[in-house]
């Protein structure tokens, strides 16, 4: 996979002679692989390491599942919102899904516009962009338009090309190895299935799975 011989050590700096510090930054976090998550949660600990005030905004993580990233960044004083109904396979109501990430984005979008946080995390804000739940124009012109200093990481698979266009850096994870869930964690197995089926407008009970 690597063509660079592993003997050759750089020698010299590849950056440009006269880099100039960014007023703020956005980041985007795609790809289909895992830990586009955990990777915006170590920049929120740089951030708050620095004195910087952080947000989170979940689009659509549940408020039940109390995660280990979720109480650590509590614990550092971190303004963690957590909007989402969870997974939309399990959902009975989508319409109730796609009020909460409207609410979610409302929320997101006063706090960028504010001012008041260094830092905020649109976390797998991806996915309800591109069940057309949330308007991308909206989302993009906000960033666009944000406070100088308003740094952004925006996290979810397929990132629309809008924001790939308006982002800083573009990272996307790749599957080199996928882990291998048992029944246990099945519904793991079938993301890419449930969304593009949304993505193509079916409806959340055509989804078929196969046992594992």
């Amino acid at each position: 996979m690597n063509d660079q011989d592993p003997t050759d050590v750089p020698t010299a700096d590849p950056r440009p002679a006269k880099l100039t510090r960014a007023t703020s930054l956005v980041l985007v976090n795609t790809g289909p692989g895992k830990g586009k998550t955990s990777a915006a949660i170590g920049v929120v600990i740089r951030g708050v390491a620095r004195g910087w005030r952080v947000a989170v905004v979940q689009f659509l993580k549940s408020d039940t599942w109390h995660s280990g990233e979720e109480k650590v960044c509590r614990q550092l004083g971190v303004d963690w919102l957590t909007e989402g109904e969870g997974f939309t396979w399990d959902s009975t109501d989508l319409t109730v899904d796609r009020a909460r990430a409207v609410s979610a984005w409302g929320q997101a979008k006063a706090l960028i516009s504010a001012g008041d946080h260094s830092l905020v995390v649109l976390d797998e804000v991806t996915y309800p962009v591109n069940w057309e739940w949330i308007d991308v124009g909206d989302v993009v012109e906000t960033i666009r338009t944000r406070p100088d200093h308003v740094n952004l990481v925006i996290t979810g698979r397929d990132a629309p090309q809008a924001l790939i266009d308006l982002a800083d850096t573009v990272t996307e994870m790749a599957e080199t190895k996928p882990v291998s869930y048992t029944h246990l964690r099945a519904h793991e197995t079938v993301l890419d299935l449930v969304c593009r089926l949304l993505l193509e407008k079916k409806t959340i009970s055509k989804v078929k799975t196969s046992p594992i």
